[in-house]
C-alpha cells in the first residue's frame, strides 16, 4: 500500500524542474544493496521493472498518530504490500501487478538475515522472504516466481505515505457503499471523500470490510494509486518548484532504494513520463488458482493460477499491455453499488401492450443484468408506473436496478429472495445504462487507471 507512494517518486520529476533540485535531495534516500552478488537471474527485457515494497515502519509513528489511526502493536520487520511495476520502453504505459503477501512461494537458497543460517530453497509466504533475507531475498523470490528481471527496488513505510498524501493536499476517493473497519478505524460513508495522510493509510490498510480480505484490500490500494497519480499529474502542483521540492522531500525522506536508482535515473524517467495520466496505467492482482492452500509449517496460503499468472508475467517480459486496449465505460453510464451481472431479474408486463415485457427484458440484459430471459404477463395488467419488487436483504441490488429504470417505484417485499421483479408499467420509456462503481474484485482482472478514478470512468 505505501508502495503507491513510491511510484509517485518517478512522477515527481515530470515537472521538468532542474537537476539541482533533485541532486540536493539524493542524499535523503537511504540505500540498500539489493542486487549484491545475484546470479542466475532472468534475462532482461524492454522497459523498466520496479519492485515496490511497503513496510511496517510504525516505529517512526508518533503516539498521537498511533492512537488516531489504530497503528498499535510492536513494529515488525515485514512487508505489508508487494507490487511489481513495469514502465514500458516508450514510457507511455505503467502496468502494476499486486502480489498478495500470503502468496505461496518457494525461496532460492539464501542466508537468513536474522539467524545467519544457510537455507536451501523452501516454501514460505511471500512476505516472509523479507524477514528472512531482506530486500535481496524478496527480489530473488519474486524473480524466481515470475521470471521477470527486477531493475530497481523501492521501499516505503507508513511515515512517507502519510506525509506525501498530506503534502499533495489529500487524494480523492469514491466508494459506492459505506466502508467501516473496526480494526483500522476506517469509517467512510458512501460517496466521494478527500483523504488526508492518516485516513488514506486507514483506507489502504483495511482488510475487514468484506469476505474478500486481502484481495479487496489490494483493489482499494490500486484505486488509491490511480487517484494518487491523478492528483499528482492533473493538479498542476508539480509545476510549482517550491511545492515540487516539498513533495519530493516528503517521499524521499522515508524511502529506501537500490544504489542504482539515483538522480539521473529519476530525472530521465520523470521527463519521459511528463504526459503520464491515469489512462496510461493498468492494474491487476496476480490470478489466484486456489484460496486457502495449506502448507505444513507455513499455514494457509494463496496458490497462483499457473497458466493465468504466466500470461500476466509474459506480458511484462515482452513489454506488452496486460489486457487488450478497450474503450472505457461511457461517462453517461450511471455508477451503481452492485455489478448488474450479479443481479437476477424477472420481468413482468404490467400493461396490455403486447411485447413490452420482452422489450424491457432485452434492454436490461443489454446493460448487463442477469434477466431470466423469460418475461411473463403480470396478473394485473393496469400498471401505470413501473415497479420493482425486492427483498429488503437485497436493497443495494434494488437501488442499482432502479438506477437503470428512471422513475420506477421501489417496493420491498419480505421473503421474496434474491430475484428482483420488475413490473413494467405504462410509463416505461427506456433502460438507462449503468456500470459498477467499484472495480471487479476477482484476482487477475485488469483495470485502467481512468476507470477507477472519481468522475473519470
Amino acid at each position: 500500500m505505501r508502495a503507491a507512494t513510491a511510484l509517485s517518486v518517478v512522477l515527481l520529476a515530470s515537472a521538468g524542474i532542474g537537476h539541482a533540485v533533485l541532486s540536493g535531495l539524493d542524499a535523503d534516500i537511504a540505500r540498500v544493496d539489493a542486487f549484491k552478488d545475484m546470479k542466475n537471474r532472468p534475462r532482461g527485457g524492454h522497459g523498466t521493472n520496479l519492485l515496490l515494497v511497503g513496510t511496517d515502519g510504525r516505529d517512526k509513528i508518533t503516539e498521537e498518530e498511533r492512537r488516531a489511526y489504530r497503528l498499535g502493536g510492536a513494529p515488525c520487520h515485514c512487508t505489508d504490500t508487494i507490487m511489481l511495476v513495469h514502465i514500458s520502453e516508450d514510457r507511455e504505459r505503467a502496468s502494476v501487478v499486486s502480489l498478495p503477501r500470503d502468496s505461496y512461494a518457494e525461496t532460492p537458497a539464501h542466508t537468513d538475515d536474522t539467524t545467519g543460517e544457510r537455507h536451501s530453497g523452501h516454501p514460505i509466504k511471500l512476505n516472509a522472504a523479507y524477514a528472512e533475507g531482506g530486500p535481496q531475498l524478496t527480489i530473488r523470490t519474486v524473480e524466481h516466481m515470475t521470471r521477470v528481471r527486477i531493475d530497481h527496488y523501492l521501499e516505503v513505510d507508513f511515515t512517507s505515505f502519510m506525509k506525501t498524501v498530506d503534502v499533495l493536499g489529500g487524494v480523492e476517493i469514491c466508494t459506492a457503499q459505506p466502508l467501516k473497519d473496526s480494526y483500522t478505524g476506517l469509517d467512510l460513508a458512501a460517496g466521494t471523500h478527500r483523504l488526508g495522510g492518516g485516513q488514506a493509510l486507514q483506507y489502504v490498510r483495511s482488510r475487514h470490510l468484506d469476505g474478500a480480505s486481502d484481495l479487496s484490500r489490494m483493489t482499494r490500494q490500486q484505486r488509491f494509486l490511480a487517484a494518487l497519480v491523478d492528483r499528482a499529474t492533473s493538479s498542476g502542483i508539480l509545476l510549482n518548484p517550491l511545492k515540487f521540492r516539498e513533495i519530493t522531500q516528503a517521499v524521499l525522506g522515508s524511502v529506501r532504494a537500490d544504489r542504482g536508482f539515483g538522480t539521473d535515473e529519476l530525472l530521465a524517467l520523470g521527463r519521459a513520463m511528463r504526459n503520464f495520466s491515469p489512462s496510461s496505467s493498468e492494474f491487476t492482482t496476480v490470478p489466484i488458482g486456489k484460496m486457502g492452500y495449506a502448507v505444513e509449517g507455513v499455514g494457509s496460503t494463496l496458490k497462483w493460477d499457473p497458466a493465468a499468472s504466466e500470461r500476466i508475467f509474459k506480458a511484462l517480459r515482452e513489454d506488452k499491455p496486460l489486457a487488450p486496449h478497450r474503450k472505457a465505460p461511457a461517462p453517461s453510464a450511471a455508477p451503481v453499488p452492485v455489478d448488474p451481472r450479479q443481479i437476477r431479474v424477472q420481468v413482468e408486463n404490467g400493461t396490455g401492450t403486447s411485447g413490452l415485457g420482452k422489450r424491457v427484458d432485452d434492454a436490461l440484459a443489454a446493460t448487463g443484468f442477469a434477466t431470466t430471459r423469460t418475461p411473463v404477463n403480470a396478473a394485473d395488467r393496469t400498471a401505470e408506473r413501473t415497479v420493482i419488487l425486492y427483498d429488503p436483504r437485497w436493497d443495494r441490488s434494488a437501488t442499482s436496478l432502479a438506477a437503470a429504470l428512471p422513475g420506477s417505484e421501489l417496493r420491498p417485499v419480505k421473503g421474496q429472495g434474491a430475484t428482483l421483479k420488475v413490473i413494467a408499467g405504462a410509463d416505461f420509456e427506456e433502460v438507462r445504462k449503468v456500470r459498477p462503481a467499484e472495480p471487479p474484485q476477482e484476482s487477475g482482472t485488469v483495470v485502467r487507471g481512468d476507470e477507477v478514478v472519481c468522475g473519470k470512468g
